[in-house]
């Protein structure tokens, strides 16, 4: 790792304890910095708590970009990753590689498949096209009414909840100190710091805005952080035996298979609100997506029903970087639905930006500031629809 120059310990603050927060306080901690990670609630119970695990680039993104990059060094990470927290922690973060595939079920399905599958071929990736019957020798269970499918065997998963309690087990190993108390201000003048609930203060050489949803809420900050709640129900079943071997999905839902006994089925995109709940409404519409792939789910009870709140800004894209205006303060959030990918991967970028050392990716298209000229009508037209922003005066 990164250590400071001799005599000069880096203090920093990380707003934020979920996997993206404890990601950046793990490598600070690691190369030496004095870490306080502070969080309003229990740490990693919200997105980071809610996910489903997956770690999959190839299915998420729609064309080759800067995105795609950071999503496929995201993803690339997680072999040694996944080591480390095991011999550090002793916790296994339920790393699989089985792959993933991507389901066409619809002709619009099968066209959007021939796209992906082109510029996928055309950039390098693992993928491979295949027909009905390929799909159903390698899982028998699926839907016969399956037209075609993309086979991608480097998308991965991981267990999410595990991913979280190693990352803050090995944080705190290295040094880190949580504080469980809300944040009221970040404080820019005279150096960097924040102002807890409490009132105390604590000041440093770098503070870390990793608070999801709650980031666009903190008080102080020297601009506006375009991040709203997008509320997704998830359930799980317990199938017996497991009739998967790999992550499925279509453009409607996603089905994870856990080693646990748990198959994950997702996922509502709802509007922006703060409100994670539960409705009878979003478990039939996900129940009927699970099914559309796996028929067997129509006659299996669901186990679990949750819900959380994914941070998103109006390209759902995340911000990460230095603020262009505000010496020692940094961002790491609006992560939307791929915190759980873009976590170790933003761990690493934050922490070099914040010990000085090249961050060894572009982080131009993720600038805190690439909003300024970003219209109400485009967020419209990138299906983000706002609304009255509550007042949040703590994160």
């Amino acid at each position: 790792g990164f250590r400071p120059r001799r005599g000069w310990r880096v203090r920093v603050i990380v707003v934020g304890a979920g996997l993206i927060g404890c990601s950046i306080a793990r490598f600070v901690a690691r190369a030496g910095a004095e870490v306080t990670l502070i969080d309003r609630d229990e740490p990693g119970r919200h997105a980071s708590w809610a996910a489903a695990g997956m770690l999959a680039p190839q299915a998420e993104a729609d064309a080759s970009n800067d995105f795609l990059s950071l999503l496929l060094k995201g993803r690339s990470l997680y072999p040694s990753l996944a080591a480390e927290l095991l011999a550090e922690t002793g916790i296994d973060i339920g790393y699989r590689t089985e792959g993933s595939l991507l389901l066409a079920l619809t002709g619009e399905d099968e066209e959007s498949l021939v796209g992906r599958y082109k510029w996928q071929v055309q950039g390098g990736l693992a993928v491979e096209s295949l027909t009905p019957e390929d799909v159903l020798r390698l899982e028998p269970s699926l839907t016969r009414s399956v037209r075609a499918a993309l086979l991608l065997p480097d998308d991965h998963q991981v267990e999410n909840r595990l991913l979280n309690a190693a990352l803050q087990q090995s944080a705190a190993v290295a040094g880190a100190e949580l504080i469980q108390e809300p944040v009221a201000e970040v404080l820019t003048e005279r150096g960097i710091g924040v102002r807890l609930a409490s009132g105390e203060e604590l000041r440093g050489d770098a503070v870390v805005i990793a608070a999801g949803s709650w980031s666009g809420g903190i008080r102080g900050l020297p601009r506006a952080l375009p991040v709203e709640p997008v509320p997704g129900q998830l359930l799980a079943y317990r199938p017996d035996p497991m009739p998967l071997s790999h992550v499925v999905t279509t453009h409607r839902g996603y089905l994870v298979p856990r080693r646990d006994g748990r198959l994950i089925a997702g996922a509502t995109v709802e509007d922006p609100s703060f409100e994670a709940r539960t409705t009878e409404e979003g478990k039939e519409q996900v129940s009927a997506g699970a099914a559309e792939m796996l028929p067997m789910l129509r006659t299996l009870q669901v186990r679990e029903h949750w819900a959380g709140l994914r941070p998103a800004t109006p390209d759902r894209l995340p911000i990460l970087g230095a603020d262009p205006d505000v010496r020692g303060l940094f961002y790491a959030t609006g992560h939307y639905r791929n915190g759980v990918l873009l976590a170790p991967v933003t761990g690493e970028l934050i922490g070099r930006l914040i010990l000085g050392v090249a961050p060894g990716s572009d982080l131009t298209s993720f600038r805190v500031d690439r909003f300024a000229t970003h219209s109400a009508q485009q967020s419209v037209e990138n299906g983000f629809r706002w609304k009255g922003r509550p007042e949040i005066n703590s994160v």
